[in-house]
């Protein structure tokens, strides 16, 4: 895989990077308008990554500075029998952007994905998100138009799970 720039790597997170992904985490959280949403902190990062290993994350650097992540895991679909990477966050800098770094880290995972045998690569993109929609076009990414993503949380998973 080549690189967009000399400068800049792709690694593994390791534990001492909990601040660092933590931050990266707020920023694509403000550029989504999601800011109010985050619970996340170090420690549960933390615990997440390094203790019970739920999640995966990659982080960007030039010059030893992060310049972005990626946060993702592996998934299963019941009708082919095999596994996928399903990734919950990437994110690269505004001011970084339309350099390749993006680019650089899907094709980190996608070569990750395929070393583990894994069938399919599954994310998802805000409607609004018109910029991501268009740089995912542009690396081959497909919209599934017809599935719609659901989700139960805080009050309403505790009342199904029968939780008083």
């Amino acid at each position: 895989m080549s690189l967009p720039s000399e400068d800049f790597k792709i690694r593994f997170a390791q534990p001492k990077d909990a601040r660092t992904i933590l931050g990266l985490i707020r920023e694509l959280a403000e550029y989504e308008k999601m800011f109010d949403e985050v619970e996340a902190t170090e420690q549960l990062l933390h615990e997440a990554f390094f203790e019970r290993k739920v999640a995966e994350a990659i982080i960007g650097e030039i010059n030893g500075e992060a310049a972005g992540y990626a946060v993702f895991f592996h998934n299963f679909s019941s009708f082919s029998a095999q596994s996928g990477i399903y990734i919950e966050d990437i994110y690269v800098k505004p001011q970084l952007r339309g350099r390749g770094f993006g680019k650089a880290l899907f094709a980190f995972i996608a070569k990750l994905a395929l070393e583990r045998g894994c069938s399919k690569l599954e994310w998802t993109v805000l409607d609004w998100n018109e910029p991501s929609k268009a740089f995912y076009r542009r690396i081959g990414g497909e919209e599934v138009s017809d599935w719609r993503v659901f989700k139960l949380t805080g009050k309403k998973l505790e009342a199904l799970a029968g939780k008083p």
